[in-house]
């Protein structure tokens, strides 16, 4: 290992105290704590921290999976993009009984606004194993932390979005990502989601085609949050909007859905 002096050890010392356990630490923040390019090579080539790529590293020995990596893109690097839709609600215990397979896809959502291209370190590192998906999204008229929450992974956190908007990110994804079959099971367990924030996303939701079908979805399976709703507030749009080729026509909502989907309405009408 390559010899320091004390100044040098102590800032090490202080860097691995502030440093989380499981997480990617990238140039720019390493600066922030004193440790430019030269140190940070002297503190890799003493064997205390592997560089991953260009500008990031790990402490020597440790494991750091994705949510490490996309810590640092959120903490470090300030870019706006977290965990979505599916995997959101994955991740909060909401999609475990549908089957994912093994390297199923990680859902991440970056805002349009955020014009930074993920670091190479995040492809070559995390991307190829767990299979990243990452979407240029602006399904909210609105600042981009709404209906976001900190999601605690051991001594770090990560942006994930809520139950709600989850949900309504997943079926941003129907039907040429996901299947609306599946959309409507994980509707099924989302009984205890919050009105307030549920209104909120609605009336800053930019998809007519989102908001339409998760009114219908709520209603297909008779929440009680459903009535705390004031749907007058929400802009549903006009004309029709065709989930499937050939499907069965909603006249509520204006949607084309599968047969068997829309199979429960025929009592209602």
């Amino acid at each position: 290992m390559t010899s320091m002096n004390s100044h040098n050890i102590s800032k090490l010392n202080q860097l691995l105290h502030r440093w989380p356990r499981g997480t990617v630490a990238v140039q720019s923040w390493l600066e922030k704590q004193g440790v430019y390019r030269q140190l940070a090579e002297t503190y890799r080539k003493g064997g205390w921290v592997e560089r991953i790529g260009e500008g990031a590293y790990i402490q020597r020995g440790d494991h750091v999976d994705w949510t490490g990596g996309l810590y640092a893109l959120q903490m470090e690097l300030g870019m706006q993009i977290h965990i979505a839709a599916i995997s959101a609600l994955e991740m909060q215990g909401y999609a475990h009984f549908l089957p994912m397979g093994k390297g199923h896809a990680v859902w991440l959502f970056k805002d349009t606004q955020e014009k930074r291209n993920l670091p190479v370190w995040v492809k070559k590192r995390f991307a190829q194993d767990n299979q990243l998906k990452v979407l240029s999204r602006k399904l909210f008229q609105v600042e981009w932390k709404l209906g976001l929450m900190e999601k605690k992974l051991g001594e770090y956190s990560v942006f994930v979005s809520s139950p709600e908007r989850a949900m309504m990110e997943y079926l941003d994804l129907v039907p040429q990502r996901q299947s609306l079959e599946q959309a409507l099971l994980l509707m099924e367990g989302l009984q205890t989601l919050r009105p307030q924030l549920v209104q909120e996303l609605l009336e800053k939701c930019t998809s007519v085609k989102v908001k339409r079908l998760f009114i219908w979805a709520a209603e297909q399976e008779g929440h009680p949050w459903v009535k705390k709703l004031d749907l007058s507030h929400v802009d549903f749009g006009r004309g029709k909007r065709m989930i499937v080729k050939g499907g069965k026509f909603n006249n509520k909502y204006n949607l084309s859905l599968p047969l068997q989907a829309d199979e429960e309405d025929d009592d209602a009408r």
